[in-house]
Order: structure tokens, then sequence, then C-alpha cells
């Protein structure tokens, strides 16, 4: 059977889409005012076209129009921006990102957020095969210090934040490799703030070491982490690239670009 051919008023449609498309990326590449005849050469349109065209958006208020004839982008798009943002969930974003690093690494997956003095497990991939025992249920929650994922909510802390917790918490320990000193803590945030990932040597749980690299929102925030954690014996250095490229990605869904990456 042959494809239905596709209406000839179709293509014009989908024709008009790409070019204002591309007068929306056009505009969006210039801090300032653009214009027309600035617009035309860039976009290879003629003038007449993107005219017709850019009078559109400025009716739809995807443009504004600026003094002598010149456009820049509109505020409807801040405001759809708005609305795609507010329904952005990091548990939505990270969901399958955590199921392709788990496939990889064959190791617990984690996805965490700060509330407080603490962090609070959202999600996880894991598998029975892991040979590790999941003891924080999604929901469980775990001190900052304590934690890989904790460690990077604190080293984005201001100093005097950093010494406030300290007094707060007393830096309780679980265990025998439990940091619990507020100078050997501030060395290792300092760690942290150098590689760009946190660690978790089985001060914790032990016997379970972990590895964090944060993710951030279109503001540059840093919302969550993303951890694995695997056997003490098990965890391999190798991983430390695919956890902090899994954690970009997850970033950018969210709408963070690295400083420096824009154009």
């Amino acid at each position: 059977m042959k494809p239905e051919p596709i209406p000839e008023n179709s293509q014009i449609s989908i024709q008009v889409i790409e070019r204002m498309i591309s007068l929306l990326d056009a505009l969006a590449r210039y801090p300032d005012p653009v214009s027309l005849k600035e617009l035309s050469t860039v976009t290879g349109l003629h003038p007449s076209t993107a005219h017709r065209i850019l009078n559109d958006l400025v009716v739809k208020r995807f443009v504004d129009r600026g003094d002598g004839g010149s456009y820049r982008l509109g505020m409807r798009l801040l405001e759809l921006g708005n609305i795609v943002k507010s329904r952005l969930n990091v548990r939505e974003a990270a969901l399958d990102f955590m199921r392709a690093l788990h496939r990889k690494t064959h190791q617990t997956v984690n996805l965490s957020v700060r509330q407080g003095d603490e962090i609070v497990y959202i999600d996880r991939s894991f598998s029975e095969r892991s040979g590790m025992q999941v003891v924080r249920a999604i929901g469980g929650r775990a001190p900052l210090h304590l934690t890989s994922t904790g460690k990077l909510f604190l080293s984005a802390d201001d100093p005097k934040l950093v010494r406030a917790y300290a007094t707060r918490t007393g830096l309780a320990g679980h265990n025998k490799n439990s940091i619990t000193d507020l100078t050997k803590l501030e060395r290792e945030l300092s760690l942290v703030r150098a590689r760009g990932y946190a660690r978790d040597n089985e001060e914790l749980e032990l016997g379970v070491r972990c590895m964090a690299a944060g993710i951030y929102d279109d503001s540059g925030k840093l919302i969550a982490g993303l951890s694995i954690s695997a056997p003490a014996d098990r965890l391999q250095e190798e991983w430390v690239d695919d956890l902090v490229s899994t954690a970009n990605q997850i970033s950018a869904v969210l709408g963070h670009v690295p400083q420096g990456a824009a154009a």
C-alpha cells in the first residue's frame, strides 16, 4: 500500500513553522534588539517573508517590536517557559537516566534531596543481584555529613552555615569511619568542591561506599544528588565519569546550562 501523500497545505504549514523557529532561534542569540535586515541575513529568509512572520509573532506576543523596527523575544515565551519549569519534576527527569546508569554499573543508584539537616531518598534503581542490601528505603533519611549527597549540599553552603550545622547536629557519627570533627569535615568539603563530586567511605554504613554528583536547575541551584552505592570492595573509580555525566544530563533536562557553555 502506497503511503498517502502529504497535503500541499501541510507542507506549507511545516515550512512556515520552520521559518518561525529559525527567527526565534536567531533572536535568542542576540542580547539586544535585532534589525529586520540582520535577522534576514542570519536566517537566509527574504526580508518580506521575515517581516510577515515577525508581525504574526508580535501579535501573539512571542516577539516584541522595539524602536526603529528592531525585534526581541517576547514575554509570552517567558510565560510558557515558566509553565514548563513549574511542571518539571526532578524525579521524572531523572528516572530513565538512573535506570541506564544502573544497567551499566549493576549497582544501586539513588536520587536524594535535602530537607533541613538531612537528605531524603526520593527514588532508587537497584536489583537483588547488586549484592548489597538496601538499608534505607525511599523516603528514608540520613545526616548530611555522613552521606555523599549530603556532602554535596554542605559543600555548596557558606562556611558559616556549615559551622552552624555542626553546632546543631554535633556531627554525630554512626561508626568508626564517620566524620565527627568540624575541621576534618571542612577539609572533606573542600575536596568535594575541587573534585565536583563527593564520596562516602563507609561513613554511614560499614561495608557500603558511595559516590555522588549534583543535579542543578535552570538557575544553577543544587536541587538533588545522584549517587551510586555499592559494597565497599566493588565500587569502581571509572564509575565517577559515568555518574557525573548522568547527573549533568539530568541537569540539562531541567534547564541547567554550565558556566561558560552558553554561546
